[in-house]
This record gives C-alpha cells, sequence and structure tokens, in this order.
C-alpha cells in the first residue's frame, strides 16, 4: 500500500483516500511550510503553546483554514496534557483554543464530534495522531498519543467512546499519521515497563545499554486491532517526523525549541 498521507500543497497532507470517497471531509497535518513564523519556528508553526509570536501563529492557522475551506472560528482544541481524557465536542465548543491557547478544553488530548462544521484540531511534533472516522454514522475524531497517551490506552479508550455512541468498532475507520519512527526514537525502561506484555514483542528492540527502541506506530496499531478494529480499516504512514526535517518540526531532533504541526478532523458545514 502507498503512502496515505498525500501533499495537497507545501503545506499540509490529506489523507487522500479517506477525502476521496468522501468529499466533504476535510482531514490531514500540516507540514512546516508555507507560513509567517520566524526560527526556530519556521515556517507553518500551528502552536500556540511555544513561545512562537502569538499573531503569526494565528495567520498561519488562517492560511490553513481558507485552504481547507473551514473557518478559524470552528475549530476546537484540546489543552493536550499527555493523559487519556476525550471530550465529545459540538458546535457550543466551536472556537475553543482556535485563536488562544487558554481557552482549549482543560485536561483533554481526544475529541469526537457528530456535528457537521466542527473541526476536531490536536498539534504534534513527534507524537502520534490518531484520526478516526465512521463515515455510516457521521462521527470523526482525533487523539494526541505520546508515549504516556499511548501505553495508556488512548487509542482504546477513543474507540470505546465511539461504541459508547452506538458505533461497533467494525464500523471505524482509523489512520496512524506522521510521528517519530522507531529507528529514531530510543527510552530507558521506566517508559517500557508501562507497556502491556503482550505488545512488546512487535513494538520494542532492545539495545546493548538498558535502552529501548520503541515503535509507537507499531503499539497504537496493535492496541486499535486488541480493540476490536479491523486490519483492513486501518492504514499507517511512512513519514517520519525526526527524519524529514524539510516537512516537519520534531521535537526530539530540534531539542524542544520547535513549532507544531496540526493534524485535523471534520465534516464541512
Amino acid at each position: 500500500m502507498g503512502e496515505p498521507f498525500v501533499l495537497a500543497d507545501e503545506t499540509y497532507l490529506t489523507i487522500k483516500s479517506w477525502t476521496d470517497r468522501f468529499p466533504d471531509l476535510a482531514a490531514g497535518f500540516t507540514t512546516r511550510n508555507g507560513g509567517v513564523s520566524e526560527k526556530p519556528y519556521d515556517g507553518l508553526n500551528c502552536g500556540l503553546h511555544v513561545p512562537d509570536v502569538k499573531e503569526h501563529v494565528i495567520e498561519n492557522r488562517k492560511l490553513l483554514a481558507e485552504k481547507i475551506n473551514f473557518p478559524l472560528e470552528r475549530w476546537v482544541s484540546g489543552e493536550q496534557v499527555h493523559k487519556t481524557e476525550i471530550r465529545i465536542v459540538k458546535h457550543d465548543d466551536q472556537g475553543k483554543g482556535a485563536t488562544n491557547y487558554e481557552s482549549s478544553l482543560k485536561g483533554i488530548d481526544g475529541l469526537i464530534t457528530g456535528q457537521k462544521g466542527v473541526l476536531c484540531t490536536a498539534f504534534f511534533a513527534d507524537c502520534v495522531p490518531l484520526y478516526f472516522f465512521a463515515p455510516s454514522f457521521g462521527y470523526a475524531g482525533i487523539a494526541h498519543a505520546g508515549w504516556r497517551g499511548t501505553v495508556n490506552g488512548i487509542a482504546r479508550k477513543m474507540v470505546e467512546k465511539f461504541a459508547d455512541l452506538g458505533i461497533p468498532p467494525d464500523e471505524l475507520l482509523a489512520a496512524i499519521g506522521p510521528c517519530i519512527s522507531k529507528t529514531c526514537y530510543e527510552v530507558d525502561e521506566k517508559v517500557i515497563r508501562q507497556i502491556d506484555s503482550q505488545y512488546v514483542e512487535k513494538a520494542v528492540v532492545p539495545l546493548d545499554n538498558r535502552r529501548f527502541l520503541l515503535d509507537l506506530k507499531q503499539l497504537n496499531m496493535d492496541i486499535l486491532l486488541q480493540s476490536g478494529l479491523i486490519r483492513h480499516n486501518i492504514i499507517v504512514t511512512n513519514y517520519c517526523t525526526f527524519l524529514q526535517k524539510d516537512l516537519f518540526f520534531s521535537h526530539r531532533r530540534d531539542r524542544g525549541k520547535t513549532g507544531r504541526m496540526l493534524g485535523f478532523i471534520g465534516l464541512l458545514p
């Protein structure tokens, strides 16, 4: 299978197989290119929670909003605290986190909506973007999964939240977006000890120095499969945020002084 995240233009990738089948769906992931931010956040930094010039970030977001035909006042984002709380968002939540970080949904790392005209957004610079879409039910969602969110099962909890809404796992499409790849993600025993033992063999490679390589894509894939998703309904990117400096910010590569990409999904108004 080819790369599911396809460049629409220099500023963002789209989940093409989804948006081709469902023209009312907006779903994608920004690059670092085409914005107005200056170093070290150059250029399309979409994160308001890093020390960039706020006006530059809002300008970058407006640029994307115009390209994807989703006005900024309709965006919603969570605070992103590396936990597993999920919020069902509705029209009343539109604009929360859109132009200032303080109004982001507190303590939230996962968003789901069943209402047209609401764009669920999340921000990344190595963590895993997890996208969900239930086309027969008109629901979509996104989760921010760093290593903490991943090992604590935010992928599973998203699937469970959809089930609470009457959407069975076999009706869900999922996409694992650009993040840091296994070869670039070295972690210590503290991290590995927190991974459910059933997932360790596929997702972890031991090194000689009591360090480990962790495959966050594989780990989230296995959690989704264990949660009842059909393998055919899960697509996984080949992109690595650490290696592809021309396309992406990377918290680890850039030692914390970097911008954020934006993952987004929603049904057009």
